[in-house]
């Protein structure tokens, strides 16, 4: 297996692994190509080819993202049609960040599928988990989703929501740790 598949299968890895100046080609490109995308202004298809370029697959003409944005790697985030992302959003996607059709991303969002190692002679080792938004779900400003969620079809998480577990479909999420506080 190669370290990039490691890497989203959630495998520690280490900045001594012999191949993680692989990943760091990766990261390096990346924050160009994000240098591009936040450093001047862009129509909305510049903005789309140039997200495109980020993740290395064509996005639909549908997908609006207002920059700036920030995220570590690029190459594993998946997004669906009338996605939209708003400003200052950050997405640390080693892990994996699928994002399904008619999602909602309010500004300042974070999407977090990568964590350190808890052992203090490790703890620059890291590991990553996928984060998977479902259709339609809508993620309030100022919200932080951990590695490893799912949030459910059509569910709407509240502002400033630290979200550590998977939400189901249908509901309001809401708080640190969010919890479910309403059906919809």
């Amino acid at each position: 297996m190669n370290i990039f598949e490691r890497d989203l299968l959630g495998a520690p890895i280490s900045i001594l692994d012999k191949d993680f100046h692989k990943i760091q080609a990766v990261i390096d490109n990346s924050q160009k190509i994000l240098a591009e995308l936040n450093l001047s202004y862009h129509s909305k298809n510049e903005v789309r080819e140039i997200f495109s370029k980020l993740t290395g697959s064509d996005v639909d003409t549908s997908f609006e993202l207002l920059p700036p944005f920030y995220t570590d790697f690029g190459k594993n985030i998946m997004v669906g049609k009338n996605v939209f992302i708003n400003q200052n959003c950050t997405f640390m996607d080693r892990g994996g960040i699928t994002i399904d059709d008619n999602a909602l991303i309010a500004p300042r969002v974070n999407l977090i599928t990568i964590n350190h190692c808890l052992e203090p002679s490790h703890r620059r080792d890291v590991y990553s988990k996928p984060i998977h938004i479902c259709k339609n779900v809508w993620i309030g400003t100022n919200t932080t989703v951990t590695q490893g969620v799912t949030i459910g079809e059509n569910s709407i998480i509240a502002a400033g929501a630290v979200v550590t577990k998977d939400i189901p479909a249908n509901v309001i999420a809401a708080g640190v740790p969010a919890k479910v506080i309403k059906n919809i």
